[in-house]
């Protein structure tokens, strides 16, 4: 009698091994964290693996087989892209394999999309002298020469 159990269970037990799927074994892609930061802040910041958020921030993107960039975008400022490397560590018989990304922090630094214009005074034109205060002699020496005469101003 106790075969004839023990043959059923193990009976039941590979039935329901044909209706069960290997995928079950699988495990889930591995996620990279990646933090994400701007100068300023409150940029949006979107990775061509397709999440992104509002700097600072982190996002959980599935790891790559192949660098990936961040796109950062702010009003006012221009884009800027910054190439991301995956690096995979295989593990050993002690250590798990795990992957990282080279940088991280993912920081840009936004420069503004158009420089402030300096502020400039505007230009006054000197007013000439009146002719009607220099003297007579002095005025057909000046007409003359294209040098003022240094002694004009002595007499």
């Amino acid at each position: 009698m106790r075969r004839v159990i023990a043959i059923a269970l193990a009976g039941a037990s590979l039935g329901g091994c044909s209706s069960m799927s290997w995928d079950m074994f699988k495990s889930a892609p591995p996620t990279v964290q990646v933090r994400l930061e701007s100068s300023p802040p409150g940029a949006d910041a979107t990775t061509s693996l397709g999440p992104g958020c509002k700097t600072p921030c982190s996002v959980s993107v599935p790891a790559p087989d192949a660098p990936f960039t961040v796109a950062f975008a702010l009003a006012k400022y221009q884009p800027a892209n910054v190439p991301v490397n995956v690096i995979k560590n295989p593990g050993d018989f002690t250590t798990p394999a795990s992957v990282t990304t080279d940088p991280n922090p993912v920081f840009a630094e936004l420069q503004p999309a158009t420089p402030p214009k300096p502020i400039r005074k505007p230009h006054r034109p000197k007013k000439p002298k009146p002719a009607a205060a220099a003297a007579p002699a002095d005025a057909a020496q000046t007409a003359a020469s294209p040098f003022p005469d240094p002694n004009a101003g002595k007499r």
